[in-house]
Formats: structure tokens, sequence, C-alpha cells
């Protein structure tokens, strides 16, 4: 028995590239990003979800509803593990202020090991998104599981269905509103799909 999931990443917000929105409150997707979730909605109608989980960010959840409208799963399960990186100080902040950090710099060399001012590692992403996921395979046999969320915990998710290490999670993009499909089942997991536009 298998569980396919959907990882969705959440439509473009304002700004997507310009700086670290982290776990900022109030950012929401613009009009580029409503489209384009309303786009993720046509492709996703097809496919029927049993449930349609999310991180708690605005911009995941106003991607996640017009989903939910169109494979009419009973409602949208909220999930602290499908969060953003807790990016600490570094949240707000541009690029170009952040390549000047040390610090930041350190992160992005070795993923595997250094934490960010939130005190998280790509590690802890990793555990707790894969550990959900086969919360939700028990739970989820031979359906389909819809899972919002951000560009570095699906990454984190990929690196672990791949066994690759997580600094190589910058070998491959996770662009907004794309879904990148994993099968699972008591056999392990394996990827179908990755960063499909809608």
């Amino acid at each position: 028995m298998t569980t396919t999931f959907f990882l969705i990443r959440h439509a473009a917000h304002d700004n997507v590239g310009a700086y670290l929105a982290g776990r900022m409150a109030g950012v929401c997707l613009g009009d580029t990003g409503r489209a384009q979730a309303l786009r993720l909605a046509s492709h996703m109608a097809p496919k029927p979800l049993a449930a349609i989980c999310c991180s708690p960010r605005e911009r995941t959840l106003e991607t996640a509803k017009p989903i939910a409208i169109a494979c009419s799963p009973d409602k949208i399960t909220i999930c602290q593990e499908l969060d953003e990186i807790d990016f600490g100080a570094w949240s707000g902040k541009t690029f170009e202020e952040l390549n000047q950090d040390a610090d930041w710099r350190v992160w992005n060399s070795r993923r595997q090991q250094a934490r960010t001012p939130g005190g998280e590692t790509m590690l802890d992403v990793q555990q707790r998104v894969t550990s959900l996921m086969q919360q939700l395979r028990k739970r989820y046999q031979n359906q389909s599981v819809a899972l919002v969320s951000h560009a570095d915990v699906i990454k984190a998710a990929v690196c672990k269905v791949l066994g690759l290490p997580l600094g190589d999670c910058f070998r491959f993009d996770i662009d907004p509103a794309s879904i990148t499909t994993v099968v699972s089942g008591d056999w392990g997991s394996k990827l179908i799909r990755l960063n499909e536009a809608a």
C-alpha cells in the first residue's frame, strides 16, 4: 500500500526572491501569486485528495484554499511540521544584507551542520517533515495528500527520499507554486516528479 504526496511550494508573495520572509507575519500572496494559486487549483482538481496539510504561514494558506475548493477535502489541516525554517533575526532582511553576514554564508555552505539564529538546522527541518509524512502514510494508505509548504522544507524532504546530503539541496530548484510528487510505501519512498509547474 502506498501514499502519494504532492509537495507544493506556496505561490509567489510580493518581492519573492528579494528578501527572506521566514516566519514573518503578514507575508501574503501578490497578484502573480494569486493567479498561480488558481492555476494550481485547476491543475490539482482531477486528483482526488484525501487531505490537505499546510504550513501556518499566510502565503501557504492562501495557496491551499483554492486547492481545497477544487479538490473538496473536508478541511485544511495546519501542521507545524510544514512551517518555514525558523530564521530568527535573519527574517525580513534582503539577500544583499544577508550575503554580508558571515553566519549566513556558513549556513549556506554547511547546511548539514549550521544553525539559523532561530536555532534550527536543515536536519531538524528534514526530521520534522519526514516524520509527518510517515504519520500521514499510515493514515492515508492508497490515497493522495497535498502538503503545502516552503522551498527549503520541500528540499529537505527530497534529499531524504533521494539519499542526498542536505548540502546538495542547491543542486535542484523548488519554484513558487511548483508541485513535487513523492510516493511512499513499506518499501521506502521514490520521487516521481520534481518542481513541476502547474
